[in-house]
């Protein structure tokens, strides 16, 4: 049986509950690198404030489009805290305000999504399904050069 795209059911059903699982990790992070850009302390506050903004955003749009996509493939997207939780491979950061701790927390972050998006992207493939591979082809490429400034950050 297909679905409303022409992709098999059964393998869209099984790739939204892995999306899902994504997007419980992408709400995690972003909500860690808001505290982050909200509690920032010290001599690298400029810098870091100003970047965690601009990586809380890039986020926000990424939990925004796999949201859609669980939507495009039929499936309904995890919409509460409590579940983004029970789901998500990331766990809560709380009172961390210090730079480096802040930049560490969220490498381990992005390696927790490259991981999970490596993994979905070789389900998505087998499943045919050009949509899902194309959105985090560009996920990893984007994340992945953004942890290697980031280390360098902290070399």
């Amino acid at each position: 049986m297909k679905n409303a795209i022409g992709l098999d059911t059964v393998k869209s059903d099984a790739l939204a509950a892995e999306l899902n699982k994504l997007l419980a990790s992408y709400q995690i992070l972003y909500m860690n690198v808001r505290g982050f850009h909200w509690n920032i302390r010290g001599n690298q506050f400029f810098e870091l404030h100003l970047k965690f903004e601009e990586i809380y955003n890039d986020l926000l749009l990424k939990v925004d489009e796999l949201a859609e996509r669980i939507l495009t493939l039929g499936a309904v997207p995890e919409h509460s805290f409590s579940r983004y939780l029970s789901l998500s491979a990331i766990g809560e950061v709380k009172g961390v305000h210090d730079g480096r701790a802040c930049v560490e927390s969220l490498l381990a972050g992005f390696r927790e999504l490259l991981v999970a998006q490596r993994a979905i992207l070789e389900q998505a493939g087998e499943a045919g399904d050009e949509g899902t591979t194309s959105i985090l082809s560009d996920y990893i490429q984007q994340q992945e050069k953004l942890v290697w400034m980031l280390r360098a950050y902290l070399d």
